[in-house]
């Protein structure tokens, strides 16, 4: 696929279903989420794989985070929450003190890299989905996950097969999103 109908056509694949990308795919994945942009080459990310049984001990964080009188039917959904792929990627941003590189300049180029993971699984026909909630800005679960404190998740990534045929990229106008500036008089 080329880079141009991989930008113009991905969509997110919320069904997914083994099997999971394979080594050779994933390799392809990360080596996209590395050419991200990235200000100072400060490479402020990291990420981690799930699957298998790992997926079953991330709903057990997630489960842990949530308060005490939490319904059972919520703690149920809640823990199955990593079952939705074979494979999850937690994209986590690595924020460091830098003279010339801002925190949120940091945020979005990590933000860049996940994008990048998508982009790259379209291209070659892996479904993925990138999902946020409450539990991305959990400290509970960052720090179940081993993150420290300077770092922050950006997207849990789900990657899989297809469970249905993709649905086709909705047709925008370009001209509702851009305008011309000039400085006024």
């Amino acid at each position: 696929m080329d880079a141009l109908d991989a930008l113009l056509n991905r969509v997110s694949v919320p069904r997914l279903v083994a099997p999971a990308p394979t080594a050779e795919q994933r390799q392809v994945l990360f080596q996209a989420a590395l050419r991200a942009p990235d200000h100072g080459q400060l490479r402020p990310w990291r990420f981690l794989t799930v699957e298998g049984a790992a997926l079953n001990q991330l709903g057990e964080v997630f489960a842990r985070a949530l308060p005490a009188d939490a319904s059972p039917e919520l703690l149920t959904k809640t823990r199955n929450m990593p079952l939705r792929a074979p494979l999850l990627v937690v994209v986590i941003a690595t924020l460091s003190e830098h003279p010339k590189v801002p925190a949120s300049e940091q945020l979005l180029a990590a933000g860049c890299a996940a994008h990048g993971i998508l982009l790259a699984a379209h291209a070659q026909g892996i479904g993925a989905v990138w999902r946020t909630g409450e539990l991305s800005y959990n400290r509970q679960v960052a720090a179940g996950l081993g993150l420290a404190e300077n770092e922050n998740i950006v997207a849990y990534l789900y990657l899989g097969t297809a469970e249905r045929a993709l649905r086709d990229a909705p047709k925008l106008e370009v001209s509702d999103f851009v305008q011309s500036w000039s400085q006024p008089a």
